[in-house]
């Protein structure tokens, strides 16, 4: 069983179609790039994943779980604009975002339990390399230090799914570099599945181990919204780019033994 199960999704904001027929299957650690035109419902997409809008028909489950009514722990998100809270130190931005994972109305750490979630606040920030600006602000750090600080936040809440939507889309092209690696390593130390929304092919194709377009396969000139977008082609990052369903098939006549009538005689 695959770790996540989309199935046959259609989403719809009053009758304008935004999605339709979307079905996919995931492994647990697998990165999957989503790139198309814009407009073409790949944040839509994202906010499915993330559980914070649910489809108008369709299911989409983690690990086997009912697919969930709002967005929860298995799932961290990181968008373009920075989503960091600009009065809270970097240690205090991690634990406000392990609260706000908690339960009640006003969720708050206080005593030994906020001493322990500051303590598990710098274990991330180490791992991101920001354990050495922990008291400073979010100003006073550059883009790509506030990306990695964006990235913290989602990982402090210990998801099993990560959604990143243009997350160096903003950022500029050393900066932009230097992150790539910087999730590369991340995604290799935590084995996470990634979901990244890309504007960009060669970052698709570089991050990624599968590649999903998004387009719309029915187009009507007069209404040009009239139909939704689906996956059109889904392909295989580490094996040359070719479609992903013919590599696993390829993959799985590699690795199955041949019986006796699977080969036909030459005529």
């Amino acid at each position: 069983m695959s770790f996540v199960s989309v199935r046959d999704i259609f989403q719809s904001y009053g009758p304008r179609p935004i999605l339709e027929r979307v079905s996919l299957d995931v492994e647990e650690g697998e990165f999957v790039s989503i790139v198309g035109a814009s407009g073409c419902g790949k944040s839509t997409f994202l906010r499915l994943l993330l559980a914070q809008e649910r489809p108008t028909r369709g299911t989409i489950s983690i690990a086997g779980a009912p697919p969930a009514q709002e967005p929860d722990r298995d799932r961290g998100v990181v968008f373009q604009r920075y989503s960091v809270f600009p009065h809270m130190t970097v240690r205090g931005n991690l634990i406000a975002a392990e609260e706000f994972g908690g339960a009640g109305v006003i969720p708050r750490f206080f005593g030994a339990r906020r001493r322990e979630a500051a303590a598990r606040a710098d274990e991330v920030l180490g791992r991101v390399g920001l354990a050495h600006v922990a008291d400073q602000y979010p100003a006073a750090l550059s883009g790509g230090m506030q990306q990695r600080l964006a990235i913290a936040q989602a990982l402090a809440g210990r998801p099993r799914v990560l959604l990143l939507d243009e997350p160096f889309g903003a950022l500029d092209p050393g900066t932009r570099l230097s992150m790539h690696v910087f999730l590369q390593e991340l995604r290799a130390e935590t084995g996470m599945t990634v979901f990244m929304v890309s504007h960009d092919l060669e970052e698709a194709f570089k991050l990624g181990d599968r590649v999903l377009v998004f387009d719309k396969p029915r187009w009507d000139p007069i209404e040009p919204e009239a139909y939704g977008a689906t996956i059109t082609y889904d392909f295989d990052a580490r094996n040359g780019g070719v479609p992903f369903q013919a590599a696993a098939a390829a993959a799985r006549a590699l690795h199955e033994p041949q019986r006796e009538d699977d080969h036909v005689p030459a005529s």
